[in-house]
C-alpha cells in the first residue's frame, strides 16, 4: 500500500490551496505546499513531484509556470508530472484561460482542470462535496481522481477541460449580481430567474472557447454556479452583495478576504462578447455596475425592461 502514495506539491497557501492540501493529506499522500513565502525556491520543491496543483489565483499562474518551465529544461521535474489547475479566471492581458497558460508553456506535461462546486471552507470542516478532474489525457485524469477522492469527496473524470474550467471562472461573474439581487431583497423568483438565464449565456461563452454544452449542465458549471450563487462563504456573492448594501466597489473588495476573480473576468468577459458579438446581457450590466456607469436599479431595471423573445 505504502507504494501507492505520491508526492503532491501544491502552490498556493491561500483557502484555497490549504483546502486542497487537506484532501490530498486525508488519502495519505506526501503533501508539501509552497508560497512566494516559502524560504525554498520552488523548482527545489518539485523535483520528486508526481503531481503540482497550482491553486494561485490567475494573477500569479503564468509567473508559476515560467518558474516550472525552466526547472523542465534544467531537469528538475519529472517527465510524466502531472500539471493540475485549479485556477478559475481569465488572463487580463492575453484573454487566456489558466489551462492555455499552462499548455502554452509545459505543453509536454500531463494538464488537467480541477473545478467544482467546492467551498474551501466547507471542504475543510469535512462536509461532503464533489468535484470534476478534467483532461485531454484520461489517465492523467483518473490518477488525479484516485489522488482526491475519499469518503467525503466525490471526483468525478471528464474528457472537456476547457469546458469545466470556464464553468468554474464564468459563474463568478453571476455570483456577483446574485449577491446584489439578494442584498436587494428580491426574492426567490428573481434570483432563480437570474441563476437560470445566465447559464445560458455561460454556454454561449463556453462553446466560442470551443467547450461542449453538456458539460455546463454538470457538477463545474450548474453546480458551481448554485452553490456559487447561493452561499455568503462566497467572495463574489459577497462583493455583490454588500454593493447592494451602498458599499463602492473598493470598500466591497477590501472587507473580502482573498480574490474576487468575478470583477476582473467581467471586463476580460466584456472585450472579447462585444468583440465576437456574444450576447451576454446579465455579466454586461454586472460590467457596467462595477465600472460605475449605472446604479444597481437601474441594472435591475434594464434587465426587467428587454426585448420579449422565445426562451432558448
Amino acid at each position: 500500500m505504502q507504494s501507492d502514495l505520491k508526492n503532491i506539491t501544491i502552490i498556493g497557501a491561500g483557502a484555497w490551496g490549504l483546502a486542497l492540501a487537506s484532501l490530498v493529506k486525508t488519502n495519505n499522500h506526501h503533501v508539501k505546499i509552497w508560497s512566494r513565502q516559502s524560504p525554498q525556491p520552488l523548482c527545489e520543491l518539485v523535483k520528486e513531484s508526481d503531481a503540482i496543483i497550482s491553486a494561485v489565483s490567475i494573477k500569479g499562474v503564468r509567473s508559476i509556470a515560467e518558474q516550472l518551465q525552466i526547472a523542465q529544461k534544467n531537469g528538475q521535474l519529472l517527465p510524466d508530472a502531472v500539471i493540475v489547475s485549479a485556477t478559475k479566471g481569465i488572463e487580463a492581458n492575453t484573454r487566456q484561460t489558466p489551462s492555455q497558460i499552462w499548455r502554452s508553456l509545459l505543453p509536454m506535461h500531463p494538464l488537467v482542470v480541477l473545478s467544482g462546486p467546492n467551498l474551501s471552507a466547507e471542504i475543510v470542516e469535512g462536509k461532503p462535496a464533489a468535484t470534476v478532474v478534467a483532461s485531454t489525457d484520461e489517465s492523467a485524469a483518473q490518477f488525479i481522481q484516485t489522488i482526491f477522492a475519499s469518503r467525503n469527496f466525490r471526483v468525478y473524470t471528464n474528457s472537456d477541460p476547457i469546458g469545466v474550467e470556464l464553468g468554474g471562472t464564468l459563474k463568478n461573474v453571476i455570483a456577483i449580481a446574485v449577491g446584489a439581487c439578494d442584498g436587494l431583497n428580491l426574492g426567490t423568483n428573481a434570483k432563480s430567474a437570474l441563476i437560470t438565464r445566465s447559464l445560458i449565456e455561460i454556454i454561449r461563452v463556453g462553446v466560442y472557447f470551443g467547450a461542449q454544452p453538456e458539460t455546463f449542465w454538470g457538477l463545474s458549471g450548474l453546480g458551481d454556479l448554485l452553490a456559487t450563487c447561493n452561499s455568503n462563504l462566497s467572495r463574489n456573492y459577497q462583493i455583490g452583495y454588500a454593493i447592494a448594501q451602498g458599499k463602492s466597489l473598493e470598500d466591497a473588495i477590501a472587507n473580502v478576504h482573498g480574490t474576487a476573480e468575478g470583477v476582473n473576468t467581467a471586463h476580460v468577459l466584456m472585450e472579447i462578447s462585444v468583440r465576437e458579438k456574444i450576447s451576454v446581457p446579465v455579466s454586461r450590466y454586472v460590467y457596467r455596475l462595477l465600472k460605475g456607469e449605472i446604479t444597481l436599479q437601474q441594472a435591475v431595471e434594464g434587465l426587467m425592461e428587454r426585448d420579449l423573445k422565445p426562451e432558448n
